[in-house]
């Protein structure tokens, strides 16, 4: 044999073992589990020098969202200036995969691509770097680290008040993209709505046929009037939802085939023989598996069901997972709690609370469900004998039965206008109804922070309003300003304060706050109010609930002889007692953890 031929054997035989080993290697990457693609994107930035920063909770420090959106939440006082990075992450560059979730979408979840619950993964820089190391980060990530195809990238095309991006378009042609789309404000801008803060121009990459991989460049500080002002230091937000990276590295069709539904929740259901296949019944599959994963990441951050804010969304996603069961040839009561186990599996490794929280997160389930079984036999009864149903019937159904309309929606559409419209004028009758009850208060029963259904109750009622004031301010006496309101609920019996601090006290804590407290209660102090301007209020260090919406003229109730010199000071709309005094003795029943970073005091008034 020639030497010649010999070589040229030899170097094929290596070129097909490289090429061997390079499809086992595309194969692997792209067939990647959740759990390695998450790996592989903190492990990618940390290499890169940004801090990885864990997961904050859902019930977010922002007051103009109800639940936490995006991972740029916990950062957004980092862009504006008000917290230092390097003070507090030993670097002007973190990336962090954050717990999120959309109300927007609640309603939309059943087709194949809309979640309330999701995973973010994000990388930001503070001042560090800016579009050409985002742009790369991004395209190497994708391309080499995922071995993902870009299908292609969009970049903001310009309007009157901003320039067209066309330094990122530069970038991505230079890196050989491909396709390159310019997109106007509504698809490639992102500012705040309705509020104020950093927004600026953004890129998008699109995987698998979806919009993977969302890159801001806030450039711009937009001001409550819409001015844009230019940032001195402009920094990079970026958002790829895990859902849709896991379906295109996985090779699936719909998120709902990714490892993170399909073993979890999906497939048990499908095997169950009372399931029996079809188009609604596919909808059906994932509103349960969305809305029982969704429900099973709220409960393990300390929201328990109710008929406000986030206890309502929580209560709406188990009914709505409830009512699809029935759909579903009606499943056995229990078959929700059931899928809560594979949610917990899938996620205690990255979100251990869950793990910890599993048969709390479990009997929430199975108390909801066991308490909507009779209220939804009921409903259902009335809907299958109309063959219309209007907004009122609708409201009707909710007001007598207690039926969500959203529930009833899913029998029978009906106008939503016509719903609120009756909503509306039920609460302006109930509102002048409680005013004649309680002496112009305003209080009825099971409404909001206070909670009474008779005169004599009221009177207590109001001790344990007073007394809640008092408990926060000796809760920050204690443990410092890091204690902060996250919630109350009042009832004759008892009330329950809610607030961030990230360890469980001690009993000798607990103890001195109680202490305190009926100090004051011994003084016999003043219990008063000023009504001022919002704006004004806030100038007087009164605390406020950074989650509620106070109108434009607040309410501060003071706890001393003035406002100047008041031991407590708060935003609250009353009512109160007239002196501490009247309150009577407090005793703390329970101190213990209701979410990540969120503790809970119980306690009562005694006579």
């Amino acid at each position: 044999m020639l030497r010649g031929q010999g070589n040229k054997k030899a170097k094929s035989a290596e070129v097909e073992k490289q090429r061997f080993l390079g499809i086992q290697l595309v194969l692997y990457i792209v067939n990647m589990n959740s759990a390695e693609i998450r790996k592989r994107f903190l492990d990618f930035f940390r290499e890169r020098g940004h801090t990885v920063v864990p997961s904050s909770s859902l019930l977010p420090d922002d007051p103009s969202v109800l639940l936490t959106t995006a991972g740029m939440q916990q950062f957004k006082r980092y862009f504006t200036g008000e917290l230092d990075p390097i003070k507090d992450f030993q670097s002007k560059n973190t990336a962090s995969i954050q717990k999120s979730f959309r109300t927007s979408d609640i309603d939309e979840v059943g087709d194949e691509s809309h979640l309330t619950f999701f995973e973010m993964l994000g990388n930001f820089s503070f001042g560090g770097y800016f579009k050409k190391e985002a742009i790369e980060y991004g395209y190497e990530f994708i391309t080499k680290t995922m071995g993902l195809s870009i299908d292609k990238v969009s970049v903001f095309a310009g309007d009157a008040d901003v320039p067209a991006d066309a330094e990122s378009e530069k970038i991505w042609r230079a890196l050989g993209a491909g396709r390159v789309d310019r997109h106007g404000r509504e698809d490639n801008f992102w500012g705040p709505t309705g509020s104020e803060g950093p927004c600026g121009p953004t890129t998008e990459i699109y995987v698998g046929g979806v919009e993977g991989w969302n890159i801001v460049f806030n450039e711009y500080y937009k001001h409550l009037d819409g001015r844009l002002e230019k940032l001195t230091n402009p920094g990079v937000d970026t958002g790829m939802g895990l859902e849709r990276l896991a379906m295109a590295s996985q090779g699936v069709p719909t998120i709902f085939g990714t490892d993170l539904f399909s073993a979890p929740l999906i497939e048990p259901l499908r095997r169950r023989p009372e399931f029996r296949s079809s188009e609604r019944a596919e909808r059906s599959l994932r509103v349960i598996a969305d809305h029982v994963r969704a429900a099973t990441f709220l409960i393990g951050d300390g929201v328990v069901p109710s008929n406000k804010d986030r206890g309502y969304i929580l209560r709406k996603l188990i009914r709505r997972a409830i009512t699809h069961a029935n759909f579903l040839q009606s499943f056995p009561e229990k078959v929700l709690a059931s899928l809560v186990d594979g949610v917990i599996d899938v996620y205690m490794d990255c979100y251990p609370e869950l793990g910890r929280k599993r048969a709390e997160i479990a009997d929430v389930f199975e108390q909801e469900q066991s308490a909507f079984v009779k209220t939804y036999a009921r409903g259902k009864k009335i809907l299958e004998k109309k063959e219309r149903l209007t907004g009122q019937e609708a409201f009707d159904l909710y007001q007598s039965y207690g039926f969500p309309p959203e529930v009833t929606y899913e029998f029978k559409p009906f106008d939503w206008e016509e719903f609120n419209s009756a909503k509306e004028g039920h609460l302006k009758v109930s509102a002048v109804g409680g005013e004649k009850k309680f002496g112009g208060h305003g209080l009825i029963l099971d409404t909001g922070e206070l909670k009474a259904g008779s005169e004599e109750e009221m009177k207590r009622v109001l001790r344990l309003h007073t007394a809640t004031h008092l408990l926060q301010q000796a809760l920050r006496e204690v443990l410092g300003n890091e204690a902060r309101q996250m919630g109350s609920d009042i009832t004759p019996e008892r009330t329950r304060f809610d607030f961030a601090f990230p360890r469980k006290m001690t009993p000798d804590e607990v103890k001195n706050v109680e202490n305190i407290v009926n100090r004051v209660i011994g003084e016999d102090l003043p219990v008063k109010f000023e009504e001022m301007p919002k704006e004004k209020a806030e100038k007087t260090g009164a605390l406020f609930f950074f989650k509620e919406k106070y109108p434009e003229r607040v309410k501060v109730y003071y706890v001393g002889k003035t406002l100047e010199t008041a031991w407590s000071k708060e935003f609250c709309g009353g009512p109160h007692v007239g002196r501490t005094g009247e309150i009577g003795r407090v005793k703390v029943l329970k101190e213990e953890a209701v979410g990540a970073g969120v503790r809970r005091i119980r306690a009562a008034v005694e006579p």
